[in-house]
């Protein structure tokens, strides 16, 4: 083990930089909190790959989901939050100070607040790894530009899967929706997937559930899925898959170590948002409960700032090390 006086110090070490991290570094470093953050991926997390975020308050007419996150990361940066790109490995409780191995090497926290998200859930099934990146997609934003004039299929029924359909409808020739069970995605979505099927841009296929990806040429050429109704396969001809059918939280660093998650894996937190280590928080879609808006997951940032604030100045309705 390192020797705690020459391992590097923070006041506050956060893990992640979505939304809700950005938020709680923002109310940290007003506070001059020193404050850290770790990303190891890109800077907004979901939101920065989300097309355009219609229902985060103070935008009537939407906002790009990387315009919002280059926006939070600027103002947290204005603040003096410092913003390293690199992964936590593992955190371990040494009473008042935390310890934390990351790619930057290990350094030691008096708080640390977990804000990792969530990552694009998988369906498992053959093909999917094989043609990652070569026809099997999670992000429209990121890969849709590619299948232009293209067909492809789109996997899910809840919001993100016909909201990334209708975005993918600016490319494609035409997309197969392939629906497990029933449309889940609110009314009003639904009322504009309605539109775009009308003008014949999607197709619907309910209680169809995705079987197998098959590519040729080392790329995706067909989908096969069965057919709940009918008890048989079907088949579709398509360029690409974009698969949105839910998301799973990230939180794999945290398994070997003292903090809970629920059956899912989600963190479990109290009424402060506090993990069962003392001095280690967790807020937004990482944390079991979480309703996995971003408009929530701001507001648990800010939250879990204040308590953060509130624990490192011993306040006595915060627990104590």
């Amino acid at each position: 083990m390192s020797d705690k006086t020459s391992t590097p110090k923070h006041n506050v070490i956060v893990i992640g930089a979505g939304p809700a991290a950005l938020t709680a570094a923002i109310y940290t470093t007003r506070e001059d909190i020193e404050t850290l953050l770790f990303e190891r991926g890109v800077i907004g997390g979901l939101a920065a790959v989300t097309d355009k975020i219609d229902n985060y308050p103070g935008f009537p007419d939407g906002v790009e989901g990387l315009k919002l996150s280059e926006d939070l990361s600027k103002q947290a940066e204005r603040f003096g939050a410092v913003i390293e790109p690199g992964e936590v490995t593992s955190i371990k409780d040494e009473g008042k100070l935390k310890r934390l191995e990351t790619t930057s090497g290990e350094m030691l926290a008096k708080a640390v607040l977990i804000a990792t998200g969530s990552d694009y859930k998988k369906i498992n099934v053959p093909g999917e790894e094989e043609f990652y990146g070569r026809g099997v997609h999670y992000c429209a934003t990121c890969d849709g530009a590619f299948y232009r004039d293209k067909k492809l299929a789109v996997v899910g029924g809840g919001n993100s899967a016909v909201q990334e359909a209708i975005f993918l409808t600016r490319f494609t020739s035409h997309i197969d929706l392939l629906v497990r069970s029933t449309i889940k995605a609110s009314d009003v979505l639904q009322k504009e997937l309605e539109e775009h099927v009308k003008k014949g841009q999607i197709t619907v296929h309910l209680g169809t559930q995705t079987k197998k990806i098959i590519g040729k040429d080392k790329f995706v050429n067909k989908v096969i899925g069965y057919d709940v109704s009918k008890k048989k396969d079907v088949e579709f001809d398509v360029d690409g898959v974009f698969v949105f059918v839910g998301l799973e939280p990230n939180t794999q660093f945290v398994k070997d170590s003292k903090i809970k998650l629920d059956e899912v894996g989600f963190i479990k937190t109290d009424e402060n948002l506090q993990t069962s280590i003392k001095g280690v928080f967790a807020c937004g879609d990482v944390r079991s409960g979480a309703t996995m808006q971003i408009a929530s997951a701001a507001g648990e940032g800010a939250t879990a700032a204040l308590k953060i604030r509130e624990y490192l100045e011993g306040r006595p309705h915060a627990p104590q090390n």
